[in-house]
């Protein structure tokens, strides 16, 4: 049965309630394992069980949120050349932008020579002032639906073997 594994960071909940609303829509699809994990319990062991990958995390400073990025940073060589291939998709929590987060992601998937499988998108929550910035996020029910519609999609490519 083929694997989704869904990483994400979040330090204010927006990322973390993105990732599991993706999460709980892919396991209602059959035949597609689905895996949940923070960037800082996953690792390449993870990356190399998965056929598939959701990537989300919030833009911190104009950059992929740094808890993300150690994800990546540790297993960057560990799977290089041998994840080619594999299917993949991100979702962004930003403030106002994402888009640097997005590309930064996108130059990582590009390295591992991952395909994308399905447009990226940002969740912009317009956090804007330092309180705002560092207090917990609540992701609104129609942007929820979009990280919904890309887990239930990611798992169905999965187990059909679109990808």
């Amino acid at each position: 049965m083929p694997k989704l594994l869904i990483v994400y960071f979040s330090r204010t909940g927006g990322a973390a309630q993105m990732a599991k609303a993706a999460h709980e829509a892919a396991t209602t699809e059959e035949g597609c394992e689905t895996i949940l994990k923070r960037a800082e319990d996953a690792g390449p062991d993870d990356l190399l069980a998965a056929d598939g990958y959701i990537f989300c995390a919030p833009e911190n400073l104009a950059a992929i949120a740094g808890g993300m990025k150690e994800f990546f940073d540790r297993s960057y060589y560990p799977v290089l050349g041998k994840i080619e291939g594999r299917p993949y998709a991100q979702m962004v929590c930003a403030g106002s932008d994402g888009e640097n987060a997005m590309k930064q992601t996108a130059r990582i998937a590009k390295g591992w020579r991952l395909k994308i499988a399905q447009e990226p998108f940002i969740i912009c929550t317009h956090a804007q002032t330092r309180e705002d910035i560092l207090a917990d996020k609540t992701i609104r029910e129609d942007d929820l639906r979009k990280c919904r519609e890309l887990g239930e999609a990611m798992a169905a490519g999965l187990a059909m073997g679109v990808f």
